[in-house]
């Protein structure tokens, strides 16, 4: 269940960057009260599920206005990978092996940067 993975990805934040974010979006599928009481423990301020299952907002986040914010934010992601999948190919990678799947996924996104430089040009 994804519930579970939730403190190991927050956990290696941690590692990485020494501490953790001050504030957080995530699915509803990591959505827990543990988690969110874990999180706000090791120091997130700010926390929002997509779903709540059972939280309230002010659990989450200091108000309703960051609880969107973040819900928002994420969404604004989700558009983004969703574009990828459907423009670009990135919907299913047929190259083997792990340095053929990040060329796969560069060239991937270098040609969505250069479609959106094009639409840029001046007139």
């Amino acid at each position: 269940a994804d519930t579970e993975r939730f403190l190991p990805m927050l956990n290696r934040h941690i590692q990485h960057y020494g501490k953790a974010p001050r504030q957080m979006a995530a699915d509803g599928g990591y959505a827990s009260k543990d988690n969110l009481k874990e999180a706000k423990a090791k120091g997130v301020k700010d926390m929002a599920f997509h779903k709540k299952k059972g939280l309230k907002v002010e659990e989450m986040a200091k108000s309703d206005w960051v609880y969107r914010k973040l819900r928002n934010f994420r969404a604004g992601i989700e558009a983004g990978i969703s574009y990828l999948k459907r423009c670009f190919g990135l919907r299913r990678c047929n190259w083997k092996g792990l340095e053929h799947f990040k060329a796969y996924v560069w060239s991937a996104v270098v040609t969505h940067n250069m479609v959106t430089l094009a639409r840029l040009k001046p007139a």
